[in-house]
């Protein structure tokens, strides 16, 4: 039997696939060869995808902690124990503390509608207690309120268009790791391509050209390339008149950017800068393709207002195979609002930050967070300051619930941990931000164990609390229908796919000048925004990695065994003032903390940067990760993270020059 479904994960793609069921087991798994996108194929990771379903690691029973947090010993309970005591506790805490002391906690494991981050899975639950609104602030809010500032929308051109331009910049991105089935659509263009990045990538290594400036100078590598074109006198004088707002004040901001200047800021050469220039200047279409790690620092936001200026300025964004694209999320009109119920809140609640959840949990608050409950996240591995994480999930009077499918770091610390389903198992509705299709996943086969899916283990939490809102007892195909409201639903269950045309781009007229970020607080006018870590050392880029996405897939034994030791890569200028040699134990450290690597020396990354990769588990890799030395800083717009804003000192092993913070309680052993 073959049973249609969808990628879940954190990727830009959402792959269509298809599962192979035999005797009520998914023995196979494979791209959609139907959906123009997937075309058939998946990437290193998802064809490994089944062997975490089957996997003797997974957590298939509810447990409740036995030891310190930390330590990661649990027993055994049923499912009846594990709500009797979640619903006491929750209770408690509601009638000493009010509703706002739970902070459901959603990550990006699953970017389902139905069971994960998009639609807030069991939110009505949450809305009904009167708990904290979460903030998910780790991913892309800075460069998408930076895009809605500029064009009025988050949603840029259609990716599919890439394969119309003759000028691609791929700018801070790396799609052969991270979505790659774009790069069809940019190898079908016969394109000139230019990678944009301090790390000589994958993507980086199959482009035309390559310029390497330093991380978090963008915004002022755009105000350069614009400073040549209009130099030129090559703007769209059409396209400037009758669709963007602001365009004279905008041109005397582009004026302050030189080239020398712009060269001084981002390290690049100046003739580099001049001939790219030059490049966009004379060549229609161009396009742009940008992704989350560009606005992970200070100024990301203001970095993705200035990439959106630049179609602007050359009219790109009135030609099919120009313009930008980012995510493709704004163009999706679903009626969100239906299926999250906001409505049943009881009073307006505080809102908690993703990226600050150490601050959350540890500084003082009212009411103080008194239970947590993270679903499809592992925070001690991709939040930011890693060892203040630690620090606050660690707390005793702290009562955590993690929905999970492996013992991952954050499971440590839980004191109940409930089984989740995984993808072959639950129905679940997604919408790419990489492309324009919307993707169904039928459950295929039955969920090993007692594991259940995240909308059942609300609904069952709903009853063992007496909670008589009727809403929170829909089924998950009620809730996939109220979510597709005018949609055709059964088209795209029996298809697995479908295509939603994009709103038009900009919405109305670009705004140069932008109303909504001066009432906002900020510049009215795009800026450059430098890094706020201007201390000494290299920048740290940590990037994803090829074998995992994010935490997961990082206890795959093949992909770790592919993805190889920690490793930390630097220029060879950098590495010979440090005395280290390619192969050196090295010790990677800030006031933060500090993690192990082994050093790579290679030109693949310029001069005053150092580059890891992120994802892996503090347990299986002995020892703390590259987010212990993060800050839980806020970037420019909407609280976003700075992972790459990120200054770190790398010596030998053996002279380490500044220790970590401690914590009160170490990761410990697997369950």
């Amino acid at each position: 039997m073959k049973v249609l479904g969808a990628c879940p994960l954190d990727c830009p793609d959402a792959c269509s696939w298809v599962v192979t069921v035999e005797d009520g087991v998914a023995v196979g798994l494979r791209g959609n060869k139907e959906h123009p996108v997937t075309r058939g194929a998946l990437c290193v990771k998802v064809n490994r995808y089944l062997e975490q379903v089957h996997s003797p690691d997974r957590i298939t029973y509810p447990m409740r902690r036995v030891g310190r947090k930390g330590e990661g010993r649990f027993e055994r309970i049923g499912w009846d124990e594990a709500l009797d005591e979640i619903a006491a506790r929750l209770t408690g805490i509601v009638d000493e503390y009010g509703g706002e002391a739970i902070w459901p906690f959603h990550g990006t494991g699953s970017l389902g509608y139905i069971q994960g981050l998009e639609g807030f899975s069991g939110r009505r639950f949450f809305n009904v207690l009167g708990s904290s609104l979460h903030d998910p602030t780790i991913c892309s809010i800075s460069g998408t309120l930076g895009m809605k500032y500029t064009l009025g929308t988050s949603g840029g051109m259609d990716p599919e268009d890439f394969a119309k331009s003759e000028l691609i910049l791929l700018w801070g991105t790396n799609p052969l790791t991270s979505g790659h089935h774009v790069w069809k659509f940019i190898q079908d263009s016969g394109a000139h391509t230019v990678a944009i990045d301090p790390v000589r990538s994958r993507t980086a290594e199959r482009c035309d050209e390559h310029l390497a400036p330093l991380p978090g100078t963008d915004a002022a590598l755009a105000f350069g390339l614009m400073h040549v074109i209009v130099s030129m006198g090559a703007e769209d004088t059409e396209f400037l008149a009758e669709h963007t707002v602001g365009w004279d004040e905008f041109r005397s901001r582009i004026a302050e950017f030189t080239p020398d200047r712009v060269a001084e800021i981002t390290g690049l050469p100046q003739e580099r800068i001049v001939e790219l220039g030059e490049r966009i200047a004379r060549t229609r279409p161009t396009a742009i393709r940008a992704s989350q790690g560009i606005q992970r620092h200070a100024g990301g936001g203001m970095a993705l207002r200035a990439l959106a200026c630049l179609p602007g300025v050359t009219g790109d964004w009135a030609i099919p195979g120009g313009g930008l694209h980012y995510s493709t999320t704004g163009h999706f009109k679903l009626n969100v609002p239906e299926l999250v119920r906001f409505d049943l809140l009881p009073n307006p609640v505080r809102t908690l930050s993703q990226t600050r959840i150490g601050e959350g949990l540890l500084e003082t608050a009212d009411p103080p967070v008194k239970a947590l409950f993270v679903i499809a996240a592992n925070p001690v591995g991709s939040n930011p300051d890693q060892n203040r994480v630690i620090e606050g999930l660690s707390r005793e009077d702290l009562f955590t619930v993690v929905l999970e499918h492996f013992p991952t770091d954050t499971v440590d610390y839980a004191d109940i941990v409930l089984p989740a389903t995984m993808q072959p198992e639950h129905l679940d509705v997604l919408a790419a931000y990489g492309n324009m299709y919307l993707v169904w996943n039928e459950p295929a086969v039955d969920p090993p164990g007692e594991c259940l899916s995240t909308t059942e283990t609300f609904r069952r939490l709903a009853r063992r609390m007496n909670l008589t809102e009727s809403s929170l007892y829909d089924s998950d195909e009620d809730l996939a229908r109220q979510l597709l409201k005018g949609f055709d639903v059964e088209r795209l269950r029996s298809d697995g796919f479908l295509k939603v045309e994009p709103g038009p781009v900009p919405a109305d007229k670009l705004q140069f000048v932008s109303a909504r970020a001066e009432m906002a607080g900020h510049d009215p006018l795009p800026s450059y925004i430098p890094p706020a870590d201007q201390g000494d050392g290299l920048v740290l880029i940590s990037a994803a990695s090829h074998y995992f996405l994010n935490t997961t897939f990082a206890n795959n034994p093949e992909l770790r065994r592919r993805a190889g030791e920690p490793r930390v890569t630097l220029h060879p200028d950098d590495a010979a003032a440090r005395d280290i040699a390619d192969g050196t134990p090295v010790l990677v450290s800030n006031d933060r903390g500090s993690f192990e690597a082994v050093a790579e020396v290679s030109d693949r990354v310029r001069p005053g940067v150092a580059a890891t990769s992120k994802g892996r588990w503090r347990k299986l890799t002995g020892g703390p990760t590259p987010n212990a030395t993060v800050e839980e800083r806020d970037s420019d717009f909407g609280g976003g993270a700075v992972f790459h804003d990120n200054r770190v000192r790398i010596t030998r092993q053996g002279s380490r020059s500044t220790a970590p913070r401690p914590v009160a309680i170490s990761s410990g052993t697997d369950t």
